[in-house]
């Protein structure tokens, strides 16, 4: 906050003159803003120096982060020889319990120093990294290679919350990303969903929720003191107690998501969005709720109606509960066409979505352009995952649906979603967007603004209008300081103008 406060007026005048600089008079036309729109025309056909120019760029959120696919191979035989684990000789190496002088296994310790070609497997296996179809025993397709991936590596994540924060965090700071919106779920979850796990469903959701809320005050406490323990060795590990103002990947802000997996029995899938929702409710540090997994699992397929309506159900009874579900993850071929036909509508006029993750089979939809047309009039904005869906769908270039989102006017911002999974970063999907969606500079700086403006950060907006500061920070002083003091989205959103401001006098 002691940043905020030394924002001059001078800068705040670049604020506000930020978005009108393509209408400028000839005297405006050497602003900051022009000039970086101008080096960035110049190097939007070289991918390299492109690379250099996105990297640098201010981004703001990635809002659609999984923090079990953001860590990389690497981190989790990292953490796997840290944890005394072991890898298997498998054609498909994956990360297992001990002992490891077991046949077919190896120890993780040290591993790419014992075993370098053993190594190298096991990242291809825990990852899409040099993916070929059946190429040393890979998964036919991508889509069946990415999802198995979380089974390969999910044991070296157990017990390593502090890691895996400090991880995304580090990742976030060096590509310039200043919030991460992760979907993760506390250990006390678990407590409560287990009792349910063989109880038959009945289809009444209040008796559920009834008999689930006795214990869900033990279970959003015992989260509470998880996450604060997993975020202040985090910050112990990256050196952020001593820091004042914090830098680097101590200022990452974490916002996270509690979510239920769409492919588990109707009962478990109903406790855990009944958890999701309370956490919700009680850690402002949980921003929204998710459901997750392949859509076109048979079992999500086939309770999809039933997931949106238990979303509806819940939010009810928890109104201020944002929800971001992940809706139209499909592609003809992939399901039935019957099953492309209503997904991304149920999620916004049934569950109330806020926002759509991925949204890929928009144009598939029953009445797609009024659907299109009122997520453009509610603001409903989608969550555009370029490696993710080419990699998991196959679908890129112009067969992606980011044009016709564009088009009818809805809202979207530029995500991950499993960043070490795909072996990416936020950078490369700015650089997807522009060489292979055509978007300008104009248009990625807008994605960044809207990455917080639509972010589940609590707190009013800093911008009463698209550019127009709210009354309080009309001018830099103590009523702007306050304003910003008291929502942490605002804060955000200044401190990626200053980000911007500092980002284009570079030009």
């Amino acid at each position: 906050m002691n940043g905020v406060k030394r924002l001059a007026g001078a800068a705040l005048g670049v604020l506000l003159l930020a978005g009108t600089a393509q209408a400028a008079s000839p005297a405006r036309s050497l602003s900051p803003e022009v000039r970086t729109a101008a080096r960035f025309d110049a190097v939007a056909k070289n991918r390299a120096q492109l690379r250099l120019f996105l990297r640098a760029m201010p981004k703001g959120g990635d809002l659609h982060n999984h923090l079990s696919g953001a860590a990389y191979a690497e981190d989790f035989l990292a953490w796997a020889d840290a944890d005394g684990l072991c890898v298997t000789t498998s054609p498909l190496p994956a990360i297992v319990a001990g002992p490891c002088d077991a046949p077919g296994k190896a120890p993780a310790r040290d591993l790419g120093k014992t075993d370098p070609t053993l190594y190298g497997r096991a990242v291809n296996s825990l990852s899409m990294r040099n993916y070929h179809p059946g190429a040393d025993g890979a998964l036919p397709s991508g889509h069946d290679q990415f999802f198995s991936t979380f089974g390969r590596f999910g044991l070296a994540g157990d017990g390593n919350l502090p890691a895996m924060l400090a991880v995304v965090r580090d990742y976030a700071a060096g590509d310039n990303v200043s919030y991460v919106e992760t979907s993760v779920n506390p250990s006390a979850m678990s407590d409560l969903v287990a009792p349910v796990r063989n109880t038959p469903w009945d289809g009444d959701m209040a008796k559920a929720l009834a008999a689930l809320e006795p214990g869900l005050p033990a279970m959003t406490a015992k989260a509470r003191q998880e996450f604060d323990a997993a975020e202040a060795e985090a910050d112990r590990r990256q050196g952020c107690l001593a820091q004042k103002p914090r830098t680097g990947p101590c200022a990452v802000a974490l916002g996270y998501q509690a979510f239920a997996l769409r492919v588990q029995p109707p009962s478990v899938v109903f406790a855990q969005l009944a958890a999701a929702f309370a956490l919700a409710q009680a850690d402002p540090r949980f921003v929204g709720v998710n459901i997750v997994a392949p859509e076109d699992d048979p079992v999500a397929l086939a309770d999809y109606a039933l997931h949106m309506r238990m979303l509806q159900f819940l939010h009810a009874r928890y109104p201020d509960v944002k929800l971001s579900p992940h809706a139209g993850e499909l592609t003809l071929g992939l399901v039935a066409p019957r099953d492309l036909r209503f997904h991304i509508r149920q999620a916004v006029e049934v569950a109330g979505a806020r926002r759509i993750g991925h949204g890929v089979d928009i144009a598939y939809e029953d009445d797609a352009q009024a659907l299109l047309a009122r997520m453009a009039r509610d603001k409903v904005a989608v969550e555009i995952n370029l490696t993710s869906n080419d990699v998991i769908l196959g679908v890129k270039g112009a067969d992606h649906p980011l044009a016709l989102y564009r088009q009818a006017g809805v809202p979207f911002v530029l995500s991950t979603d499993d960043e070490g999974v795909s072996r990416i970063d936020l950078t490369n999907e700015y650089l997807r967007a522009v060489t292979e969606q055509g978007l300008g500079y104009a248009d990625l700086k807008a994605a960044a603004r809207a990455s917080l403006d639509y972010s589940f950060l609590p707190g009013p907006s800093l911008w009463a209008a698209p550019l127009r500061p709210v009354a309080a920070c009309a001018r830099p002083g103590p009523a702007c300081d306050a304003f910003l003091a008291s929502s942490r989205k605002a804060a955000a959103q200044w401190r990626l103008e200053r980000e911007f401001e500092a980002f284009e006098k570079n030009f």
